[in-house]
């Protein structure tokens, strides 16, 4: 490795952790002035504030914005060593600007390679800490409620519950059918209520009617006050959602999708366009990158704020664009894939065009 590698990696990683730290500081320091009354009130500890809190906060919050802080280290950088002709004096002494480009392209590796490992890993571990926080220190546990909730928990058997309290883990009009697709229906239980016993892990089913058609065309009918059963579903999964999911670690989320694929579930598409982002959004990094040195290794009269502004507008475009694309796989008939994957692909595009139209 060349010293001018050594030089420009220490560069845009130094000035990459500088700009993110003091960010993340100055957003801590707001973040206290917000909740300072709940920490008082709710007599916080102040190790569990540092270590349990914003000790676990950070990674999520360089994560969240270390695509943005790797251009902008790239074009506060860049354009300072363009305006000390710094760059001009590299290309003459016989570089090419592909070499030029190795640097960058190990730098941005090494934060793409940092940003996965964080949002598959890290990420999900922390964030667990950082809400059971907020849950004891900061905000009011909130029972929820939900309606109409169907599932299929394996090929052929699917649950039926018209109401889930979570206050009392209690369900009203529940019903769970078994069918067979030669035979149609050959099982069909219904209750008034069905209850979640969180000492045994098994759901109390009471006041019931059970149907079970024979192999022999004949019906057996049982009526009951109360019967205990496990059954394949827990009441967190009411619950889940693209931020549930964001707890889980990559392989805990593949499996998770699985199982909600043979369960039926309707959020099949918001759980794979989580698994999607995690792949792609490191990838931001290495696209930026290129963008923000074609932008601005070129000399100019603005200097650096003209660069920034065309780099932070391009930056924000990209973020806008994958933010619409996650829109429509969520809610439309976009694949998940397609649309995690296209703004990728189209800021690919633009970032060969402006190294193909940068100086040589």
């Amino acid at each position: 490795m060349r010293i001018i590698d050594r030089y420009i990696i220490k560069k845009f990683l130094g000035t990459f952790i500088y700009a993110i730290l003091l960010l993340a500081v100055v957003i801590i320091i707001f973040d206290i002035s917000e909740k300072i009354d709940n920490f008082i009130e709710r007599h916080a500890p102040l190790k569990a504030i540092i270590f349990d809190y914003y000790f676990n906060f950070l990674p999520f919050f360089i994560n969240q914005f270390s695509a943005l802080f790797t251009f902008i280290a790239v074009i506060f950088f860049t354009s300072k060593m363009a305006g000390n002709t710094e760059i001009i004096a590299i290309l003459n002494s016989g570089v090419s600007f592909k070499r030029l480009l190795r640097p960058y392209l190990v730098s941005a590796s090494v934060l793409a390679i940092f940003s996965f490992m964080l949002t598959n890993f890290v990420i999900p571990r922390t964030i667990h800490k950082m809400v059971d926080f907020e849950k004891k220190y900061v905000k009011s546990t909130q029972s929820k409620s939900f309606e109409n909730i169907h599932m299929q928990l394996e090929p052929g058997t699917y649950v039926y519950v018209r109401s889930f309290s979570t206050a009392v883990n209690e369900g009203y009009n529940f019903s769970i059918e078994k069918v067979k697709p030669k035979d149609g229906l050959i099982y069909k239980l219904t209750s008034d209520a069905v209850k979640w016993d969180t000492i045994k892990h098994r759901w109390s089913i009471n006041n019931y009617y059970e149907r079970k058609i024979l192999a022999d065309g004949h019906e057996r009918i049982r009526k009951g006050l109360k019967i205990d059963t496990t059954l394949n579903m827990r009441p967190e999964e009411f619950n889940i959602d693209a931020d549930n999911v964001k707890y889980m670690n990559f392989f805990e989320l593949r499996n998770f999708i699985k199982q909600q694929r043979i369960k039926g579930s309707s959020q099949i598409s918001t759980y794979q366009v989580e698994m999607h982002q995690r792949f792609a959004f490191p990838f931001a990094a290495l696209i930026l990158t290129l963008i923000g040195v074609a932008l601005s290794s070129r000399k100019v009269r603005g200097g650096i704020g003209l660069h920034l502004g065309i780099g932070m507008t391009i930056c924000f475009s990209y973020i806008l664009f994958l933010q619409v694309t996650t829109v429509f796989a969520r809610f439309g008939d976009v694949p998940p894939l397609l649309a995690v994957w296209t703004p990728n692909v189209l800021f690919s595009i633009i970032a060969l065009y402006l190294l193909a139209k940068a100086p040589k």
